[in-house]
């Protein structure tokens, strides 16, 4: 195509001209707390540029990103091979999102998916996690013809209206009832999963194969059970893998953990966007699409405006191409487990950590109740103000200080959840679990900086109670 002349709309200017007034903007005219929050705990940097796991502030100084954006940079920031797919599909002046047109893209980019889980057959594509939840849960309904969905406490699939209703953490659902008459069961409980079934009203069983709230995974053998028992009800096997999917956990899918495991219907989104165009797919298997788009009336009967648009799709299938060229499924499994084992190595060194978990990269870090007198006075005292402060604690200074990039796995959870990039290296994990030493040493040191932070958070968490 042939480059236009530019118009008076400059983005590299407006950012220069007013990129200073971001904290100020959010707070004028979007969420109002995010920026009070980022203020309270010093996480108010202002990052300029990023590339791979890692992401520069506005002095130069490198951070180490163990984050991904909530596990949406899957591949890093900036990966080259998704940016310039990106650039071609611009360039190539597609005529997309006629309406009424079969564009190649889509269908190539359902063909790559089905690919790693060939017992599903068609592919949905939406524009995020959420949203491909929402697919599976109108799926599963219209095609057994059931009105129920079976979900796990803690769950999280999604703050939209039927995804909420799947969510299994109250302070998300606080509100906004009603919301659609599901039941929720504990996680790896086959009993309460059964006689729930016997009801014969339930449409299908949503679970994440490792909860993101904590990080727990679900017991052996339980996604196989259930799976059974689900069929034996005539009932379908969902699996939210929003964010344990596309290598994650050291499998393409979590749910490929464990033999013999064949979901009916496969939730993804997060990394396959690359991390710059929002995706989302619910995979599933023939008969429930083919009951769905039963006729030419029902073609358009579950759709999406955006779903489908070309620089997703680019975005898809480039990530797609980058996981088999550089071997990332296999890399998150090596680079998660000398993580994990690095980390759990140190539990006999430090009483107030509790537990390593997790499988691939997404790694949980669990603290508890220390046995000493002293730390364990300091313990109450965080936890009698609000349960949740000493993980929080422990990101603060791994940011502050050692400029890592961290999160606490949940509200009222002494876990830091670690879902880094899967390009992260050894040089990287030697960084994280050096600075965490560090972090670990002053908590039971039991004074300095750390605790004198920990007041600030008790303060703070009595004032908001």
């Amino acid at each position: 195509m042939t480059e236009e002349a530019p118009s008076g709309f400059d983005l590299r200017a407006l950012l220069a001209e007013r990129g200073g007034e971001r904290y100020e903007l959010h707070a004028r005219h979007l969420n109002p707390q995010l920026p009070r929050m980022l203020h309270t705990i010093g996480f108010d940097n202002v990052y300029e540029r990023a590339e791979g796991a890692h992401f520069w502030d506005a002095d130069g100084n490198d951070h180490l990103d163990m984050l991904a954006g909530f596990g949406v940079m899957g591949l890093g920031r900036h990966h080259p091979v998704v940016r310039r797919a990106l650039h071609d599909v611009l360039d190539a002046g597609l005529a997309d999102l006629t309406r009424f047109d079969c564009p190649p893209l889509p269908g190539l980019l359902a063909e790559r998916l089905l690919s790693y889980s060939p017992h599903l057959d068609r592919v949905f594509f939406g524009n995020s996690g959420t949203e491909a939840v929402e697919t599976a849960l109108k799926f599963a309904r219209y095609a057994t013809g059931r009105p129920r969905i079976l979900y796990c406490d803690h769950a999280f699939h999604g703050l939209t209206a039927g995804a909420l209703s799947v969510n299994g953490e109250r302070g998300f659902r606080d509100g906004f009832a009603p919301l659609l008459p599901d039941t929720r069961i504990p996680l790896g409980d086959l009993a309460a999963l059964e006689r729930e079934l016997r009801g014969g009203d339930v449409a299908g069983f949503v679970v994440e194969p490792i909860q993101g709230k904590g990080v727990h995974a679900a017991p052996p053998g339980f996604l196989a059970a259930a799976q059974e028992l689900l069929h034996r009800h005539k009932a379908l096997l969902i699996a939210d893998e929003v964010q344990t999917g596309i290598g994650r956990t050291g499998d393409f899918y979590a749910y490929q953990h464990e033999p013999g495991v064949e979901p009916d219907l496969v939730c993804v989104a997060k990394a396959l966007s690359g991390g710059y165009v929002p995706v989302g797919a619910t995979l599933g298997r023939d008969w429930i699409f083919r009951k769905v788009y039963s006729s030419m009336d029902r073609v358009l009967v579950h759709s999406a405006s955006f779903g489908s648009n070309a620089q997703a799709m680019a975005a898809g299938l480039a990530v797609l191409a980058v996981m088999e060229d550089e071997q990332l499924v296999a890399r998150a499994h090596a680079t998660g487990e000398l993580l994990r084992g690095r980390l759990a190595a140190l539990v006999g060194d430090y009483e107030l950590l509790h537990e390593v978990r997790g499988r691939g990269l997404m790694v949980g870090i669990e603290f508890g109740r220390p046995s000493s007198l002293g730390l364990r006075s300091r313990w109450t005292v965080l936890q009698a103000a609000r349960k949740g402060l000493f993980a929080q604690m422990v990101v603060v200074p791994l940011l502050r200080r050692h400029r890592i990039l961290t999160q606490v796995s949940g509200d009222r959870l002494e876990v830091i959840k670690l879902i880094p990039p899967l390009v992260i290296d050894e040089a990287d994990v030697d960084r994280f679990v050096g600075a965490f030493r560090e972090v670990m040493d002053e908590a039971h040191d039991g004074g300095g900086l750390m605790w004198e932070f920990g007041r600030t958070l008790v303060r703070q968490a009595a004032a908001g109670s």
